[in-house]
């Protein structure tokens, strides 16, 4: 059985990215994953529990470039929760992470969502919906608050409709946001190397990003994926849709499109929700397409 991701670091030249949990869950994957049909789960039962559920990772992306300090979504915050049947969250340790690091929250100069699903958003106050607001809860000042918070202004005009569940809470995350957010687009370079990239489907809005080495000595690109894909199977099973995909056919073609780049050799993705290790490869089809995980880059 694979267990949630650890903290693992890659390099991109002189650029790092750093995965740091903030927590995870537990998924049941007959609710998760409509599209599947009965037993074709059985040939990736290396993911699932006693039950039948898969792990999910869940945090951030340190980037840590030209004297920038980035975050890529801010996890879960400090949560405990479970949905009958269906999932289960546990979240809180992201501060912990960035105290490993040497920072503060202070030292974040730029948050950038991928989306705004809750499990990208948590630790945007000082109060995690669990997945609503607690009730008497007095939200405060954003968390990061010396930063400059980045999302496609497709994701926020979407989700400003629609505050809740599995998006983000008016009160703890919107509310907050509302002065501060500004807004990305296809293609728009955010520190020397980083740069947008558009990938619909999810989420109206959804992004990932494409990290290069801005001083041009390393010739590899990793890619961040955001939601693209939930688990590793999804890698050979690019049709299996999630069941909060707001567009599930232009997430497929996404997704394939976003495969085919990958198999190239120079190409390394980070994902955030894979279980056992978030950074690896896309190994091209043989046979068929497979998925080789970093595990030389775990930290501990």
């Amino acid at each position: 059985m694979v267990q949630p991701a650890g903290r693992a670091r890659m390099r991109i030249g002189d650029t790092s990215v750093t995965y740091l949990p903030d927590g995870y869950g537990w998924i049941n994957p007959a609710m998760s994953f409509p599209s599947t049909a009965p037993g074709e789960w059985a040939t990736h039962a290396e993911f699932l529990d006693a039950r039948g559920w898969f792990s999910v990772s869940i945090g951030s992306f340190l980037i840590q470039t030209a004297g920038r300090a980035i975050l890529v979504d801010l996890g879960l915050g400090e949560v405990d929760f479970a949905i009958p049947e269906t999932a289960s969250f546990t979240g809180g340790r992201l501060p912990a992470g960035l105290a490993s690091e040497g920072l503060k929250t202070d030292d974040i100069d730029t948050v950038v969502f991928t989306h705004l699903h809750h499990d990208h958003v948590g630790w945007t106050s000082d109060v995690a919906p669990a997945p609503e607001l607690p009730e008497g809860a007095v939200v405060g000042a954003p968390t990061f608050g010396a930063a400059r918070h980045l999302v496609s202004e497709t994701e926020w005009s979407y989700w400003a409709d629609r505050p809740g569940f599995p998006g983000p809470d008016r009160d703890a995350v919107l509310g907050p946001l509302s002065e501060r957010i500004a807004f990305v687009r296809d293609g728009d370079e955010i520190a020397p190397g980083v740069r947008v990239l558009a990938t619909p489907g999810h989420t109206p809005g959804h992004s990932s990003l494409v990290v290069t080495d801005p001083a041009g000595a390393d010739d590899r690109r990793l890619i961040i994926l955001g939601d693209v894909m939930h688990c590793q199977a999804q890698v050979t099973q690019s049709r299996w849709t999630f069941r909060f995909d707001v567009d599930a056919e232009q997430a497929i073609a996404t997704r394939r499109q976003l495969l085919k780049e990958l198999e190239h050799e120079n190409t390394l993705l980070a994902a955030g929700h894979f279980a056992g290790h978030v950074f690896g490869r896309v190994l091209p089809p043989s046979s068929r397409r497979a998925w080789a995980d970093g595990r030389h880059v775990l930290i501990g």
